[in-house]
């Protein structure tokens, strides 16, 4: 019996290769793989010997030559079998392969695309491909983990069918994975997102962590992060103290980290609870923002997840541990802040780094039966010339400020969306209801005689005039919304003799 040992991880491999001696393989190797090997004092025969052609284009083809692939893909027939013999050709049992680090090397600060491109296999994927596909005569492995169990296996005397399917899954998987990386690097070269959406999608990532379960305790979950994740969001953070991530916390702390930051100009604070916010606001420093974002809803901010747009302060930290809350993500965090968390030892930390231009897969994905929606980020933003006055008098320049922060929040909350603001600090938030004067209602109760010359913003039209009565009752100055019902008109009497001011956008913020 014959094995063929090409491995980049070289873990295990010495322990491997004497157990497949002792099992009655000869060895077959190459390059670095080889001098490991024979240095540990292992027999093996080197690939030229075997190709009886040398490595040539600096290593670029070594291994792709008949002998090779021969010998691996020939069926253990006697049609395949005589083939071989009359070739010289030894048929190959095992190949035990694993590619050129690709992905690390990527991920290497200051790697330039030259480098890159030399870390891409050919002969590796090629001999894992042709042993996988010919697996019922050939045991294929890419995972060292599965040396011991291939080694027992073989000392019993069989590889089952099973488990030789098995392999052959992983080994297609591993190549798959392989290649997404490389597309997924040369996609993030790209100056600007393709205009149009692929054919065939394909999505690089590697998994992060088991999670204890999902949304629920009988749900199976993992966290799985994109290749090549930026800096700036939850897939590139890295957890600095705290417990385990919930499959919910990662949700949450994405949501409080992508609302935070849309404010760049002063310090921002979200708290997020089951994906919608129940406290955003602005402040001169940190803790203010905080302590403002916290009286939007005290109650349901209890356990939730806080996002900033800045590095966090030791003066913020010290407020944040006098109550109970889940996690913190920001771009930073002060050495002194640290220290204060440390007295909240469960309480998770994420730090993201600033957010980049550009992430190299700017879309959503919204799994459905049977298959995938993808579609842009909603990274639209409104500038004062998208906003049409509908109904009042000429708004100043703080009541437009308020809009666009009130337009920012609700973008961010699931539909039907209504938030009420004031003074850059959430007063009520309406998500997820049926109807929309349901989620009006909802945020003026919560804002209570705060509403009075508050904004509310609307992520869609108001079908009736309803909800603008209910603003009215409530005392809301300004009204942004998008526009464009059949009812438009109505709508706009209405804010006219309730003497409120009526933005229109033009656009929509619909978030299912």
């Amino acid at each position: 019996m014959r094995a063929l040992l090409s491995v980049s991880d070289k873990t295990g491999l010495v322990e491997f290769a004497k157990g497949l001696v002792e099992r009655g393989f000869e060895i077959v190797s190459t390059g670095g793989t080889y001098k490991t090997l024979t240095d540990a004092g292992i027999e093996a025969i080197y690939i030229q010997d075997v190709t009886g052609f040398p490595e040539i284009l600096d290593g670029r083809v070594k291994t792709l030559h008949p002998n090779i692939h021969g010998g691996i893909l020939a069926r253990r027939n006697e049609v395949h079998l005589g083939q071989l013999k009359n070739l010289g050709i030894v048929p190959i049992d095992l190949v035990a392969v694993n590619l050129y680090p690709f992905k690390a090397t990527v991920e290497q600060k200051g790697v330039t695309l030259a480098e890159a491109i030399e870390k891409i296999d050919i002969g590796g994927p090629s001999m894992v491909r042709s042993a996988a596909k010919n697996h019922e005569s050939v045991i294929i492995v890419v995972n060292p983990a599965n040396y011991p169990a291939i080694l027992e296996k073989l000392a019993a005397g069989e590889v089952d069918g099973d488990f030789r399917q098995k392999l052959a899954f992983e080994a297609f998987s591993h190549t798959a994975a392989y290649d997404a990386a490389i597309s997924s690097y040369l996609g993030s070269l790209e100056k600007e997102a393709p205009e149009e959406f692929a054919d065939d999608l394909i999505i690089a990532a590697e998994k992060v962590s088991e999670l204890r379960y999902g949304e629920n305790p009988h749900q199976h979950a993992a966290f799985y992060r994109s290749l090549r994740a930026p800096q700036g969001t939850i897939g590139a953070a890295k957890q600095l103290q705290g417990k385990e991530l919930s499959f919910n916390n990662i949700l949450d702390a994405d949501a409080a980290f992508k609302i935070a930051m849309e404010f760049r100009e002063f310090p921002a604070c979200s708290i997020i609870k089951h994906n919608n916010p129940c406290g955003v606001a602005l402040g001169e420093t940190q803790e203010e923002a905080f302590s403002r974002a916290l009286e939007a809803d005290t109650i349901s901010a209890f356990g939730g997840i806080i996002g900033f747009n800045q590095a966090v302060t030791k003066a913020a930290a010290q407020l944040i541990v006098k109550s109970f809350f889940e996690a913190v993500i920001a771009p930073e965090f002060e050495a002194d802040a640290l220290e204060v968390f440390t007295a909240k030892k469960n309480l998770r930390i994420l730090e993201t780094g600033y957010p980049l231009k550009r992430e190299p897969f700017p879309y959503e994905i919204k799994k459905v039966g049977g298959g995938f929606l993808l579609q842009d980020s909603d990274c639209r933003s409104l500038t004062d010339e998208d906003l049409k006055l509908a109904s009042g008098k000429e708004y100043d320049l703080e009541t437009l400020s308020e809009m666009h922060f009130a337009w920012r929040i609700v973008k961010h909350i699931k539909s039907n969306a209504i938030v009420v603001t004031k003074d850059k600090q959430v007063l009520g938030v309406g998500a997820g209801q049926m109807n929309r004067v349901g989620s009006a209602r909802i945020a003026l109760t919560q804002a209570g005689e705060k509403a009075k010359g508050a904004v509310l913003a609307s992520d869609a039209f108001f079908p009736f005039k309803d909800t603008v009565e209910l603003a009215a009752e409530a005392g809301i100055k300004a009204i942004i919304q998008t526009g464009g019902s059949n009812n438009d008109e109505e709508v706009v009497q209405e804010a006219r003799a309730k003497n409120i001011v009526m933005v229109l956008t033009g656009v929509r913020h619909f978030k299912h």
